[in-house]
């Protein structure tokens, strides 16, 4: 179960855009973020993050996108419930051998 959300999704939205247009205007670019921060009392780190993340999925910023992220979380988590599967089929198949290769009475 993921932790509750410090700040809900409405103010996470509005902060991160406008802080994304704070930057884009060279006059107001310089401590954008931490400016929009106090008057909305979110923590500057977190609005930096957000921002960040925003521009990441704009394509203005290299990194994983949000999708790309999910999509690769559920390929790890498939691949984890596959290896476990054939770790127990490996390990039926090897008991079912051993009783093949017993003597009978």
């Amino acid at each position: 179960m993921p932790a509750p959300k410090k700040y809900n999704d409405e103010l996470r939205e509005r902060a991160t855009r406008l802080a994304v247009e704070a930057r884009r205007d060279p006059a107001s670019a310089v401590g954008a973020i931490r400016r929009i921060a106090g008057q909305l009392g979110v923590h500057p780190e977190a609005l930096r993050t957000w921002v960040k993340k925003a521009e990441v999925d704009a394509g203005e910023r290299a990194g994983m996108t949000s999708s790309d992220a999910q999509r690769l979380a559920a390929l790890e988590r498939e691949v984890r419930e596959l290896r476990r599967a054939n770790q127990i089929l490996k390990s039926a198949a090897s008991f079912f051998a051993a009783e093949l290769d017993r003597p009978s009475r």
